[in-house]
């Protein structure tokens, strides 16, 4: 059997586009190490963030970069290995973090927030997954007089994009979360239109199952090489096994642990993994992953919540999920092999423990995952550029799992040559590296 679409990646950005594709008459093979849900896209706050216009740009000021120097904080920490290798991806980092630059780049990266809910409502509904979200908003907790009303004036200005807020005093916050100690706050920004999902995982798994009710297929194989193909006919060929005979026409070879699979257009959406795949092919984006950490503790009466809750000052969420009470923190600049190093996440408990009873912790040893991010903080999605019917749809940083249902649809859009829902020219991979 010869797809239509292979699609290489089953988090939310995978999942999302071999949905679109498949329900829009194409036939799909999504590929992936793990099954749908188990990598970067089972590991976040679990929040689809209508909020999230603003980008995270590289710390310009001073006296920010002499508050990141001594590697202590609880919201971005980083390993000398990390910044040896992906060095000139930082400097583009920091280049495109100029201001009259950033300005550019949101304006562009809005046109995609602006339909995550919208888009990820379209696949709730299909796939049967309402029970798993809540919208009534998450929490910004701010600890600071300046930064409140900093974020309040900017989230008055945010409405224009369709960004609904409610600023918060203390006294509210309680009455919001009675079982929380917010002394050492000042009030918060109450994000309403932004959706909370109990388990981000069951919302992957959830998409991927409608996907294979409408006759899409996942493999769970590790990919080896992929090729691209030129006219060979293999007639009567079993493309479900390991096969030296390529499928007819041009097209794509997947070669994997498990067989050989082929299709006429291939989608790479395998997150921070996805450059080391298409590097045989001619391409070197500069991706970079950052890591996250996160650990889940058990419920009891005295430390329900309801709504997630992000410590702005110290940079890590608090968010009640079906396995518990969830800890994620901040970010930690290292490499994709690095071991596990939990002084961030042990920092941070510290202060969470201070707003919330954590008595005890549902795993034995807490997660970790990367997000895969590009220097100008938006993701590449669009044609390869150097190969005929090569997608790619990866870079989403911190926000793969609100973006992606937006992304598949632009997949699907690109593949079926529809008109598109946003214009994915700012986003194309040639931004980096000309054809």
């Amino acid at each position: 059997m010869r797809y239509d679409v292979i699609v290489i990646g089953a988090g939310m950005v995978g999942t999302s586009a071999a949905w679109h594709l498949q329900k829009n008459n194409s036939k799909v093979l999504m590929l992936d190490r793990k099954l749908p849900g188990l990598e970067t896209s089972y590991g976040n706050a679990g929040l689809i963030q209508r909020e999230a216009i603003h980008t995270h740009p590289f710390p310009r000021q001073i006296t920010e970069l002499v508050r990141v120097m001594p590697n202590q904080g609880t919201d971005i920490r980083y390993r000398i290995p990390a910044i040896l290798r992906y060095h000139q991806a930082l400097l583009q980092y920091w280049k495109y973090s100029a201001p009259a630059i950033v300005k550019q780049i949101e304006s562009e990266w809005q046109t995609l927030i602006a339909h995550c809910t919208s888009e990820h409502q379209t696949m709730i509904e299909a796939s049967g997954a309402d029970e798993l979200i809540t919208r009534d908003g998450w929490l910004q907790l701010h600890r600071s007089k300046e930064t409140l009303k900093v974020a309040a004036d900017t989230a008055i200005l945010d409405r224009e994009q369709g960004v609904e807020h409610k600023v918060l005093s203390v006294d509210e916050l309680k009455a919001l979360e009675p079982n929380a100690n917010f002394d050492g706050f000042v009030g918060a920004i109450h994000w309403l239109n932004s959706w909370q999902v109990s388990n981000p995982s069951l919302l992957v798994k959830a998409y991927a199952k409608n996907f294979e009710q409408m006759q899409g297929v996942i493999k769970e194989t590790d990919v080896t090489q992929i090729i691209p193909l030129d006219n060979v006919n293999t007639d009567n060929v079993d493309t479900d096994v390991d096969t030296d005979v390529d499928a007819g026409g041009k097209g794509w070879k997947v070669v994997t642990t498990i067989g050989t699979f082929y299709s006429d257009n291939l989608v790479i959406a395998a997150g921070p993994w996805s450059n080391e795949l298409i590097k045989p092919l001619g391409y070197n984006l500069p991706l970079f992953p950052m890591r996250g950490y996160h650990q889940h503790f058990k419920v009891s009466a005295k430390n329900t919540i309801h709504h997630s809750m992000f410590d702005m000052d110290k940079g890590f969420v608090m968010g009640p999920m079906q396995q518990g009470i969830r800890i994620t923190t901040g970010a930690e600049m290292t490499t994709m092999d690095a071991p596990k190093n939990f002084g961030q996440l042990k920092t941070v408990l510290k202060l969470a423990r201070k707003i919330l009873p954590l008595d005890e912790a549902v795993e034995s040893e807490a997660w970790a995952g990367s997000r895969p991010c590009m220097p100008d903080m938006k993701p590449v999605i669009g044609p390869a550029g150097k190969h005929d019917k090569l997608w790619f749809a990866f870079g989403h940083s911190h926000q793969g799992f609100t973006l992606g249902p937006i992304t598949g649809r632009l997949v699907e859009e690109l593949i079926h040559d529809k008109s598109l829902t946003v214009d994915v020219e700012p986003f194309n991979a040639q931004r980096f590296c000309k054809a």
